[in-house]
């Protein structure tokens, strides 16, 4: 089963360098880098406040705590937003090219 897998990152080089990474390793087949998101947390007990850079990962579910264990040895937060959701359907073609691409041999 593929997934989308979202990861805020504190900016856009912290993002590129998680980016590269999951997709040399062949944990991603691709990640969307969405550049100046705001965000509105809670974090230590009040309201806060972030300029982030978003990550969009297309994996597969048996990646996901190899994906979770490198972001965190990558990431500069104390706790990273890590979040996976099932893809239920889509562009067949698509969803196999995912497949293709985190089994294929370099």
């Amino acid at each position: 089963m593929q997934n989308v897998i979202f990861i805020t990152c504190a900016n856009n080089k912290e993002a590129e360098h998680i980016a590269e990474a999951l997709v040399k390793n062949r944990l991603a087949a691709c990640v969307n880098i969405v550049d100046r998101i705001k965000s509105v947390f809670w974090w230590q007990g009040k309201i806060d406040r972030a300029k982030e850079t978003l990550l969009i990962v297309k994996s597969k579910k048996s990646n996901l705590a190899k994906i979770i264990k490198l972001v965190k040895s990558l990431h500069s937060y104390q706790v990273p937003e890590i979040i996976a959701l099932p893809i239920s359907g889509g562009y067949k073609p698509y969803l196999e090219w995912i497949d293709a691409s985190l089994t294929r041999l370099t």
